[in-house]
């Protein structure tokens, strides 16, 4: 089998909300939208956000949303502060394996910054690194 493309299909409850979080603080390109959904350049992906999901007030835990939406960056610090300047609340993280910053959509699901470095780092030597909030 030969997969030419992959996506994300991430339902939220809070759909404007979400289409503004995901396009003007995270800038992610939109590619096309429709009255239900939004297709967004997800670097060499995509994320579909579309009309359905149930929100949270808080971080949704992993029984309600067992997905985290991660991006690999070259400067966690520096993509952490870009999101905090929109008033988000982010929480970063040092471990063995890397840097993460991790913060929530409106609808509280969780997304994360890794750092680029030691992601290829880990690629190149088969090692495997979690993810803890």
């Amino acid at each position: 089998m030969v997969i030419d493309r992959s996506g994300i299909i991430l339902f939220v409850e809070h759909y404007d909300a979400c289409i503004n979080f995901y396009a003007n603080v995270l800038a992610l390109p939109v590619q096309f939208s429709t009255a239900d959904l939004t297709t967004f350049k997800f670097a060499g992906s995509y994320l579909i956000v579309e009309r359905g999901g149930v929100a949270s007030t808080k971080v949704k835990e992993v029984s309600d949303n067992p997905c985290i939406l991660r991006m690999n960056v070259a400067d966690v610090a520096q993509a952490a502060q870009t999101v905090r300047s929109f008033g988000v609340e982010v929480v970063c993280k040092e471990y063995d394996w890397g840097s993460i910053a991790k913060f929530t959509d409106p609808d509280g699901n969780i997304c994360e910054f890794k750092d680029s470095r030691t992601f290829d780092l880990q690629l190149a030597s088969g090692g495997v690194g979690g993810s803890g909030f």
